[in-house]
């Protein structure tokens, strides 16, 4: 079977956090790492896919309903994001026109978490044009169907309504060391940008869960709700040597595992694996990580390579934290964050504004505690409550989600927009915090010089020109 894969373009340069995540990490081309995971799936078992990356490919729609439609495919999968999705709708209405016996089914974070509604308003406004929405880790639901297109309603982990019936079976979890490797050659390193990053890099995935029960955490509620499933560590070590041979030029891969390093004796093996096979001298890697992993690992992951860890600090003050139920403490990140600084790692610091009870003098303690930390970058972001997760319900239950509509998520200029807004703490005082957070961490003396002192290379140069433009081009639009 014939099989495209099209991530919508819509939003130039959008970053799943929110727009401040993109400004303070300098402007973010997203991996689409679970798409390519899918389209190496379908690869695996003898599929031919063909794949768009809309955010990067510089194609206008005519463009690429022109070439998916000169492409026959017999199966059309559609990334759909919540701020893109009637955008994202149309793209499938446009492909139905040119392709009437093509079977079609949308993917992403927002079908998995309303795909009732997302079939809704696909009949409603895009005539019909969505066969089926798939809910949950969708590789293997997505696999089968292509077998037997014919079979959608019966198939653990795709939804679809018919004569105002809505069916879905939801799919238990499966063995992660199933996943193909990502179809990485359908895309090219140097088209993904981040100030942060070493480029060009690819993003990897080696396990998937949560230990964390956040209430605005869109992958733990909407798209992969299990428990910490991890791949064989051989496994892990093979697709690193696999990328590698793909793209020699590459400079670093990026875990973002959700929290690397929550399973110890795991990440242990991974980490002795990596010295033993020669990674740890081949390649620098970075990851995703909370403060309450064990500190005696962090030893081992610099020896193994380890380069920066982006931490999801969140918050400054301990009522903040238990308000989004982060299951951490101040204390813990602070021991966290010293030692690491001691072992020598990059650490950027991620950082929210808005969450539920949040006032000025709580936001000012986030911004005060981020200085306060030994980051070398960090970033500043708007809670952001995606459907599907409890702060959204919440939110939406108390009114105090701003949207009332899809398209209100993004400004005119396509930039994720406060979504948030409380009596005492509305959105106009969360934007200001996250701008005074950037401006009070990023303009001080002592900050500049540090940022200075940590270039080593030219590309490190680049990386900081990078950042620094998209940082001032922020300030332009604020």
């Amino acid at each position: 079977m014939k099989i495209f894969i099209l991530n919508p373009p819509f939003v130039k340069n959008f970053c799943r956090s929110a727009r401040w995540a993109a400004v303070s990490r300098g402007r973010v081309q997203r991996h689409p790492d679970w798409l390519l995971l899918l389209a190496g799936m379908l690869k695996k078992h003898g599929h031919q896919v063909e794949f768009i990356d809309g955010p990067v490919a510089g194609l206008n729609q005519s463009q690429v309903v022109e070439r998916i439609a000169a492409s026959r495919p017999d199966m059309f999968v559609c990334h759909v994001t919540t701020p893109s999705i009637y955008n994202d709708l149309e793209y499938c209405r446009l492909i139905r026109d040119k392709l009437p016996q093509a079977t079609t089914i949308v993917v992403g974070a927002h079908a998995s978490a309303l795909p009732e509604e997302t079939l809704d308003l696909s009949r409603e406004k895009y005539d019909s044009s969505v066969d089926a929405a798939a809910v949950g880790e969708y590789e293997w639901s997505i696999t089968e169907a292509a077998g037997d297109p014919k079979k959608l309603g019966e198939i653990r982990g795709l939804a679809t309504k018919s004569n105002g019936v809505f069916k879905l079976q939801f799919r238990p979890p499966e063995d992660v060391n199933e996943l193909a490797f990502p179809a990485w050659d359908l895309i090219k390193p140097e088209d993904y940008r981040d100030a942060g990053k070493r480029f060009p890099f690819l993003t990897m995935i080696n396990a998937r869960g949560c230990i964390g029960s956040c209430i605005f955490c869109r992958d733990k509620h909407a798209q992969s709700p299990h428990n910490i499933r991890s791949r064989r560590v051989d496994l892990v070590v093979d697709e690193i040597k696999y990328d590698l041979e793909l793209y020699p030029q590459l400079q670093e891969i990026m875990f973002e595992t959700d929290n690397f390093g929550s399973v110890p004796e795991y990440t242990e093996e991974l980490c002795k694996a990596f010295i033993s096979s020669g990674i740890s001298k081949r390649i620098p890697w970075s990851l995703n990580t909370r403060v309450d992993i064990s500190l005696d690992l962090l030893p081992l992951m610099k020896e193994a390579g380890a380069r920066m860890l982006m931490v999801g600090f969140e918050f400054g003050s301990q009522e903040t934290l238990d308000a989004v139920n982060k299951g951490t403490t101040i204390e813990q990140a602070r021991k966290f964050a010293n030692r690491a600084h001691e072992l020598g790692f990059i650490i950027h610091g991620c950082f929210m504004i808005g969450a539920p009870g949040e006032n000025e003098a709580t936001a000012q303690k986030t911004i005060d505690f981020a200085k306060s930390l030994p980051c070398d970058t960090v970033q500043f972001s708007g809670l952001c409550p995606y459907p599907g997760t409890p702060l959204y319900r919440w939110a939406k239950e108390k009114d105090y989600l701003i949207p009332k509509d899809w398209t209100e998520w993004v400004s005119e200029t396509y930039e994720q927009c406060t979504l948030l807004s409380y009596p005492d703490f509305p959105s106009e005082k969360i934007d200001y915090y996250i701008d005074k957070g950037l401006k009070e961490f990023y303009l001080r003396p002592s900050q500049m010089f540090k940022m200075l002192l940590n270039i080593r290379s030219f590309a490190d140069v680049r990386r900081k020109m990078f950042g620094l433009k998209n940082f001032l081009d922020y300030f332009k639009k604020s």
